[in-house]
């Protein structure tokens, strides 16, 4: 099933040089377009002192990342362009092909954005990266299985560090009632 979905949408590539233009562009370039939004959204965050969101974001980034990489060990699927003919419209290394590092790190701040900063913007980056797994798909360097897999784990780890944070602080808002004479934490 992931051939022939990868060969679907790949053997779109090469016939339409704007569109092929746009994907290069997604598929290379708007990963740092992701980073700065995500950086002006921390910064937003942390100028309004809202460490405990940042955090969260961080945390959750770096999982996301130990989880990829332990996939990457784990697994032996190799790149499209290793194994089969393909349209490939960016140069890459060859070598293990799932999860994607690009994927996984658009949709890691995406989730962690929209969890944690800003719903709406994180709405929008999730796009942005859905169009980057797309696009990592239409180049011929991943296929859509290495860009669900990332997603899978961004959602994973963004999740679970909002669940952890979240009874944390349930755990802290029943200590501050059981001790009413003591300042609430926020």
């Amino acid at each position: 099933m992931n051939y022939p979905m990868f060969h679907a949408i790949n053997m779109l590539a090469g016939r339409w040089a704007p569109i092929d233009s746009a994907m290069r562009f997604a598929a290379v370039q708007l990963i740092f377009v992701v980073f700065a939004g995500a950086g002006w959204i921390g910064v937003r965050a942390l100028a309004k002192r809202q460490i405990r969101p940042v955090l969260c974001l961080a945390v959750s980034l770096g999982f996301a990342f130990g989880l990829a990489q332990g996939l990457a060990h784990l697994s032996r699927e190799m790149r499209p362009f290793q194994n089969h003919v393909v349209h490939q419209l960016i140069p890459h290394e060859p070598g293990v092909s799932m999860p994607s590092d690009h994927a996984t790190a658009a949709f890691a701040l995406a989730f962690g954005i929209l969890l944690f900063l800003n719903r709406r913007v994180g709405l929008v980056l999730t796009a942005a990266a859905l169009l980057i797994g797309v696009a990592r798909v239409w180049v011929g360097v991943h296929y859509p299985g290495d860009i669900a897999a990332s997603a899978a784990i961004a959602g994973l780890a963004a999740f679970s560090i909002y669940a952890t944070d979240r009874g944390a602080r349930n755990v802290q808002q029943c200590k501050d009632r059981a001790q009413p004479n003591r300042p609430a934490s926020s």
